[in-house]
């Protein structure tokens, strides 16, 4: 599925034609953006804290590579 997202301020003069220029295709979806503010705010009895980034690739291997004999 594709999201064909508008702005709320474009909304009035893009949606009806995105709409029925997507009506033919049914993988796209025109939506209007009504969010008024970030979902990740400063909520919480905390504060709010800075959302910690992870490096997901596998950890290399501890030791050092045996060396390589040209031949």
């Amino acid at each position: 599925m594709i999201y064909c997202v508008v702005p709320e301020e474009l909304a009035p003069e893009l949606y009806d034609k995105l709409a029925s220029y997507y009506a033919d295709d049914p993988n796209v979806k025109v939506i209007v953006d009504r969010r008024k503010s970030e979902r990740r705010g400063a909520e919480g009895p905390d504060g709010g804290h800075q959302r910690e980034r992870r490096d997901r690739r596998r950890p290399r291997v501890p030791g050092e590579f045996p060396p390589l004999d040209p031949e």
